[in-house]
């Protein structure tokens, strides 16, 4: 069954339902990566857990590959499809904040915008990405690296529950007693298991912090990368920070002369006191005075919102990502060839530090396997103009192929390309075949194919 029989079963959606004949087929179609164009038979804007059941049921009766899309920001595009159906969760937006509790209940379509603004006016916070356009449930079920990483953990390392819809339509919630196999395999497992429709997180206090970036002269980068791989190590877990590779943009506290030249970047984001994150920042400063900084004490949703304008929707995406297990002279001399050629205003380098918290649990806990590398490193190619996609993707390949050497075999599945599917096994080690087994006990024929898939244990 396809065609006119799928779209009398969506019918029975409250929400609504796009086709090509609707006059906002091609807003509805769109997603970030501008680099995707694709034309899906129907896009379902769910406003309910019943409109995700009808949505599945449908796709599964018809036949009609399923995409999901929450935030809209996977680079590969796994959030749409040609000729099958996207289950668009972008209208379900119920948060609730429990502040005697510490937790929030997060609907799918929240984006980290949308928690971090809710959270944050009762002072707390949980670890989520780096820019707060992006998807709450897609950044956390790919495991969720983010400046409070080393505090408190990956997002997944603060996720209580999950309501799901299964790919028979079955409504389940997962936790630790409910569903234990489903729960752990979301946790870094990505979009292979189910829909996930709502979550529930631990919270932090975490209110304002001491932070921003800092542009250094790109013949300091050595010896800034230098002292970072050490002085990360030893400051405290409330330091977030990470090194990067940016050229500079039109922001006011950047000399004008100097916007558009390539500098080596450092942003922090510290949970105390002014006075401690001086000190730790001194360490930095005393390699060199940065050329430009905007550093201060900021409400936590402004540093994880900071990037947003320089990232709009509808640029051009092809990302590479690793993990390091140590920051080798062998990998520092890679990131000091290929850093700082960054082709664009928008393209850059960041240097994640996933240790503290992140290495408190262990790495058959769940689905995320890499509990000891020490760094994530992401290779994000980002820029405007579609003929510039040739030369600034190989800047891409060339820049993690050159890095592979010195990494482990697989990387952080958020940060992956399409033409990734062939390191799948790699990215969840030893944790690789448990995740089949459970994709086979849940998903046995593989309806939730469009993500970096897990196919079903044989």
């Amino acid at each position: 069954m396809n065609g006119t029989p799928a779209l009398t079963m969506l019918e029975a959606v409250r929400g609504e339902v796009i086709t090509a004949q609707s006059p906002g087929y091609d807003q509805a179609r769109s997603v970030y990566n501008g680099m995707i164009d694709r034309k899906p038979f129907a896009i379902v804007g769910a406003v309910d857990v019943a409109d995700v059941r009808v949505t599945i049921d449908t796709a599964r009766a018809s036949g009609l590959d399923l995409a999901v899309r929450a935030g809209g920001h996977s680079v590969p595009g796994f959030g749409t499809v040609d000729d099958g159906i996207v289950l668009d969760l972008s209208a379900m937006k119920g948060i609730r904040i429990d502040p005697d509790k510490r937790i929030a209940r997060v609907q799918a379509g929240c984006t980290w915008g949308d928690f971090d603004h809710a959270a944050h006016t009762f002072g707390l916070a949980t670890t989520g990405g780096i820019i707060s356009t992006t998807g709450v449930a897609g950044l956390t079920l790919g495991g969720g690296i983010g400046y409070l990483a080393r505090a408190y953990g990956l997002s997944i390392d603060n996720l209580r529950s999950a309501d799901v819809v299964l790919a028979d339509g079955t409504f389940v919630t997962a936790n630790v007693t409910e569903h234990p196999d489903l729960f752990w395999a979301l946790r870094g497992g990505g979009g292979n298991f189910g829909v996930v429709t709502e979550m529930e997180f631990d919270l932090h206090p975490v209110d304002t912090i001491y932070g921003g970036p800092m542009f250094f002269e790109l013949e300091e980068a050595e010896q800034l990368l230098r002292t970072y791989r050490d002085w990360i190590a030893a400051a405290p877990r409330a330091m977030g920070a990470f090194p990067a590779f940016q050229i500079a943009p039109p922001l006011p506290f950047i000399p004008e002369d100097r916007v558009g030249e390539p500098f080596v970047l450092l942003v922090s984001c510290f949970n105390g006191s002014d006075e401690e994150a001086e000190a730790l920042l001194a360490d930095l400063r005393a390699v060199a005075a940065p050329v430009a900084e905007h550093v201060g004490r900021m409400p936590y949703p402004t540093l994880n919102g900071a990037f947003d304008a320089l990232l709009p929707a509808g640029l051009q995406h092809y990302w590479k990502a690793a993990f390091q297990p140590e920051l080798t002279d062998g990998a520092l001399a890679t990131h000091l060839e290929f850093g700082p050629r960054v082709p664009a205003m928008q393209s850059t380098m960041h240097l994640y530090p996933i240790d503290g918290a992140v290495h408190d649990v262990a790495a058959e806990d769940t689905a995320f396997a890499y509990r000891t590398a020490n760094f994530a490193p992401v290779i994000a190619g980002m820029w405007p103009d579609a003929a510039d996609n040739e030369a600034n993707i190989e800047w891409v390949r060339d820049y993690h192929a050159a890095l592979e050497p010195h990494t482990a075999d697989g990387g952080y599945i958020n940060f992956m390309a399409s033409d990734d599917q062939g390191r799948i096994r790699a990215n969840y080690g030893p944790n690789y075949d448990r995740l089949a087994a459970i994709k086979k006990a849940y998903d046995p024929a593989n309806l939730f194919h469009l993500n970096q898939n897990i196919a079903p244990a044989k």
